[in-house]
């Protein structure tokens, strides 16, 4: 059949990008959308330094750089469009975008999550050169540094447990006296000498040129601001902010299960509740969101999506 793709994948990260990889090489027809940039997250990590066998000095543009041409090496396409309606309950799954419209025996959802952004002044402009979202992936980059948390949930206090690691002094900024982790958290954090809170405060710019180098803080009681500078020493400090993530699945609403954070419940082989559909990397509800998580996702969703294939059509896979 014309224009049908035994998996068509929807996102261009590394899971979906893995589930590409592993979906063509097992000779299976295999399409990956991106309505964006091709990447994700991991585009703007000027490091990384935790993939296993990553090069050395490799790059998160790198890193997929390479991923892409593994891809195309074994016949998948990528085409550049933004999906704006699915039809997945189907034993062929139909999926619009603004540009066209692609039908699929097999669909894998690999749209991702963004973290939740402050929107100061600067922090756009100094992610990835010294604002972070991910203390797993750069903490290491502030061996004996100055470092501050922003958020007051588990997530956040616990991130900050994992930089006292790393940095000489932790700070955690947060916009209420009180924290919102859990109790047990909490008491670890109070307990460490590494561990400093700036409480009742926010952070209304972040300046440096090049790398960070003063954040303004604004008490949320008094309005009161004042500019707090790097350690001439350093020269730079961390801005880890962990203010929660947003995940990208507005479009499945209502068509596959998903958890009260709008993250895609799969079971162990990615699939969703629907057959034929399956998710993968941060999209989905999981403990760990990393490219090596993402990776692994993907390529145990294009496994599963040839059995399933295997299985429900008779006719042999749509050739490359």
């Amino acid at each position: 059949m014309e224009n049908l793709y035994d998996i068509v994948i929807i996102g261009c990260g590394p899971a979906g990008l893995a589930a590409g990889l592993y979906g063509a090489r097992a000779k299976m027809k295999t399409l990956i959308l991106e309505k964006g940039k091709t990447g994700g997250q991991i585009v703007i990590t000027h490091e990384v330094a935790n993939y296993p066998g990553s090069i050395e000095n490799a790059t998160g543009p790198s890193l997929i750089a390479r991923m892409v041409e593994q891809c195309k090496e074994f016949g998948a396409e990528i085409v550049r469009d933004a999906i704006v309606d699915t039809e997945l309950d189907g034993n062929i799954k139909v999926l619009k975008g603004e540009k066209g419209e692609y039908r699929a025996k097999t669909v894998i959802i690999a749209t991702g999550a963004t973290p939740k952004k402050l929107g100061c002044p600067g922090e756009k402009e100094l992610t990835g050169k010294g604002v972070s979202y991910c203390a797993t992936c750069d903490a290491d980059f502030f061996a004996d540094f100055e470092v501050f948390v922003v958020g007051g949930g588990d997530s956040a206090i616990e991130e900050a447990l994992y930089l006292t690691k790393f940095a000489r002094k932790v700070n955690i900024v947060h916009r209420r006296q009180g924290l919102r982790c859990a109790k047990s958290i909490e008491e670890k954090a109070r307990a460490n000498d590494k561990i400093e809170f700036l409480l009742d405060t926010v952070i209304e710019e972040i300046k440096g040129d090049g790398l960070v180098e003063s954040v303004v803080f604004k008490n949320t009681q008094t309005g009161e601001t004042n500019e707090y500078f790097a350690d001439e020493e350093d020269g730079t400090m961390g801005i880890f902010i962990f203010v929660g993530f947003d995940s990208q699945t507005e479009l499945f609403k209502g068509k596959v299960d998903m958890d009260d954070y709008g993250y895609i419940k799969t079971d162990d082989n990615m699939l969703t509740n629907i057959p034929g559909v399956f998710a993968a990397g941060d999209c989905r509800v999981k403990s760990l969101r990393q490219v090596v998580t993402a990776t692994a996702d993907g390529a145990i969703a294009a496994v599963t999506a040839e059995k399933y294939i295997e299985a429900n059509f008779k006719e042999e896979v749509t050739n490359c």
